[in-house]
């Protein structure tokens, strides 16, 4: 039978190859957005902040003598680039991307959540402090995403009538 440890190490590997996986997404979206300048520049701030996480939650796992999990890891970069691949094939990539994004935010927050009460229980306060530091970047992430839906939907729309390039 597991200990609330061995768990906690188990979920902080998930939450590992949850920030590989988001890297890949953002990287491959911030590539291929070209006329939203706002939105490209947030998602590169968010990238910064996601590979940061990654190193964060590197340390958490090394502190309590467990490791990142390779096939995880690998597995979330393979799903991110399936979806990274979709864009390719629908004319409202941009929005699409947005929803995507704001949808794996909210997933990443009820990760964190759950992860800060694990380490709550297990006693360990360090991964605890770093999860909830994490647990704000996701959420401000969040916000940025659903506060400005409405403008890079209006975007997307303005710039398609118009018959300019829209999908990213």
């Amino acid at each position: 039978m597991a200990n609330a440890t061995d768990h906690l190490q188990a979920w902080l590997r998930d939450a590992h190859a949850m920030e590989e996986q988001a890297i890949t997404m953002l990287t491959s979206q911030s590539r291929r957005l070209e006329n939203y300048p706002e939105l490209k520049s947030r998602i590169d701030s968010h990238l910064q902040e996601t590979r940061d996480q990654a190193a964060m939650l590197e340390q958490c796992l090394e502190r309590l003598n467990g490791g990142t999990s390779t096939v995880k890891d690998i597995g979330g970069k393979i799903i991110a680039l399936g979806q990274s691949l979709s864009g390719l094939f629908v004319e409202d990539e941009v929005v699409k991307g947005s929803l995507a994004s704001y949808t794996f935010e909210h997933m990443e927050i009820a990760s964190y959540r759950i992860l800060i009460a694990a380490a709550e229980y297990a006693g360990d306060q360090e991964t605890k402090r770093v999860c909830e530091i994490i647990l704000q970047q996701e959420v401000a992430m969040a916000e940025w995403l659903d506060q400005h839906a409405a403008q890079i939907t209006r975007q997307f729309l303005e710039r398609d009538e118009r018959d300019v390039t829209a999908k990213h």
